[in-house]
């Protein structure tokens, strides 16, 4: 079954095709140009000629490794250096296996890797779903840019305009591993309820704890980074494939730097720190910083917490989902990881209320993992 991209008008709607391969340029090509113009290049040197001359016009970039005159990934290090992939996805597809040159692609900026031989089908699903992505960001970015003056004057207008901007953003991976978006919304939901009904409300006022409730449905946006591959793997992660999910925290708070129209808003803050620290731990054996203690910003602390109890009463493909109280009975004793034993005494006295949430219909079994 093929996927199709969906692109909004004037959007840029070419495909850079560089490989060595006449073949696989001509497979490529024939994957997608019945939805995009398509531009071919026998090497890297050729593939930076054609980009300078048309990156107005390019969507994306499918890149092989071995080449004459200039590599892949000597030509993604050139794209590297101007931020083209910040700008236009990049894709690896090779028949390179080597873990240190993919690990060296991702780090600069590579969406995906994609395994030669082509299969047409995985080629162009995989290809369309971060396009997709690309382009949602890229949107939000520009109707933010665009009504920001008119949003400031309009307060209420500009509350409901970014909550409806920020879930999309947040749900996109969600969508694109067949989540419904309301995981996002419950550890909203979830994070409020920590901030309002324990004595954490004394350190913030109600318009902080709304911003940080806000900022938490941002704290996975980093999985848009992630593999198709390894974000819908049924099986335990290899350390190569947790160490690329991982990245992920990483990548949601430079993500957040990227849109610039989101730096002015309040809950900008709070939305990065928790985007890049929600998986660390009380005793320093979390990620990516390895923070530890009260280092560790609480309300990421917060997050950290309510998601991993919406994981684990959640179906997932690699496991049932557990029983309230059996998720609360392994967070609290320390079988998910360590946390604040304070922010724990907090938990286990709102988690009749966390319970009576899930009841009221917050609750929806999702089918992909959360790590």
């Amino acid at each position: 079954m093929q996927t199709s991209f969906t692109r909004r008008q004037g959007a840029p709607n070419t495909m850079l095709i560089v490989d060595d391969d006449e073949l696989n340029r001509d497979i490529l090509s024939m994957i997608f140009e019945a939805e995009h113009a398509i531009l071919q290049a026998e090497n890297g040197q050729q593939g930076l000629d054609l980009l300078a001359e048309h990156e107005a016009e390019v969507c994306a970039i499918l890149l092989d490794v071995m080449m004459p005159v200039m590599d892949g990934m000597a030509m993604l290090e050139r794209l590297a250096e101007r931020h083209v992939p910040e700008r236009i996805p990049v894709f690896l597809i090779t028949g390179e296996s080597d873990s240190e040159v993919i690990k060296q692609a991702y780090d600069l900026g590579v969406m995906d890797v994609i395994s030669k031989p082509i299969t047409p089908p995985i080629v162009l699903r995989r290809v369309n779903s971060v396009m997709e992505l690309f382009a949602a960001r890229n949107h939000l970015a520009d109707v933010v840019a665009e009504q920001t003056e008119e949003l400031r004057e309009q307060n209420q207008q500009l509350q409901n305009l970014n909550m409806g901007m920020i879930e999309a953003l947040a749900t996109a991976t969600e969508f694109r591993s067949g989540e419904s978006g309301e995981h996002v919304r419950r550890i909203h939901d979830i994070t409020r309820l920590l901030l309002e009904q324990t004595p954490l409300r004394e350190q913030f006022s109600k318009e902080e704890i709304r911003q940080i409730a806000l900022a938490a449905i941002l704290h996975d946006v980093g999985k848009i980074s992630v593999p198709d591959a390894i974000l819908n793997k049924p099986a335990r992660l290899t350390p190569e494939e947790f160490a690329t999910m991982q990245r992920h925290t990483v990548s949601g708070d430079e993500m957040l730097t990227q849109i610039p129209q989101l730096k002015g808003l309040p809950f900008y803050d709070y939305a990065r720190l928790i985007a890049r620290h929600h998986h660390e731990r009380w005793d320093g054996k979390g990620y990516p910083d390895g923070l530890a203690g009260d280092d560790i910003p609480i309300y990421a602390q917060i997050v950290g917490v309510a998601d991993v109890y919406d994981a684990l009463v959640s179906q997932r493909v690699y496991k049932p989902p557990f029983e309230h109280l059996d998720a609360v009975d392994m967070i609290v004793n320390g079988r998910c990881g360590a946390f604040n034993p304070v922010l724990m005494e907090y938990f286990r006295d709102i988690a009749p209320a966390i319970r009576d949430l899930y009841a009221r219909g917050a609750h929806t079994h999702t089918q992909t993992q959360t790590r």
